[in-house]
């Protein structure tokens, strides 16, 4: 098994995200999550990442996602989606990445998943006999923090895709 070590997730619920913004902060909480153990911290909060980033009341979309971060970064950072191998590749450098399950707008709307629409933060992966496991944060829930999940990539596959967000200078941002 490989984990990202010393990453802490974070509920979208929690009581320093507004209520309005809950139901559909999971992405803007991914990227707080992640943003957090690239940097310890950003000084930037969840409320602000979900006007930043574009967040909506039927959640992020990736390319929103990916062209805000990008802007809010600058030259520094690379933001970029990726393939399953890079997802472990950058788990292997201890980096995190950002995972969306997407059933609607892929239109696999019949299928059984681990989740509808929620993006989340991939914390480690392990290979076993059934296939690749990904170790997720949850982003949590009403009244319950973050907790790690083992979620089966085969058959969440379909509606899954990746972001990286990674560091390219030495610079402190």
């Amino acid at each position: 098994m490989k984990k990202v070590e010393g990453f802490q997730g974070k509920s979208q619920y929690g009581d320093d995200i507004e209520k309005r913004f809950q139901p559909s902060a999971c992405g803007p909480v991914t990227a707080f999550t992640i943003l957090r153990h690239h940097l310890h911290d950003s000084g930037i909060q969840v409320n602000d990442l979900y006007r930043m980033l574009g967040g909506t009341r039927i959640g992020l979309f990736k390319w929103r996602f990916i062209r805000n971060l990008r802007k809010l970064l600058g030259s520094g950072w690379r933001v970029e989606k990726c393939r399953i191998e890079e997802v472990k590749d950058e788990i292997n450098e201890g980096r995190p990445v950002a995972a969306k399950f997407d059933k609607w707008f892929s239109i696999h709307w019949f299928g059984n998943y681990a989740f509808d629409y929620h993006w989340v933060p991939v914390v480690g992966y392990k290979e076993c006999e059934s296939g690749l496991i990904l170790l997720v944060h949850d982003n949590g829930g009403r009244n319950r923090e973050s907790r790690i999940r083992e979620i089966a990539y085969e058959p969440n596959r379909p509606i899954l895709s990746f972001v990286k967000i990674r560091k390219t200078t030495a610079e402190k941002k």
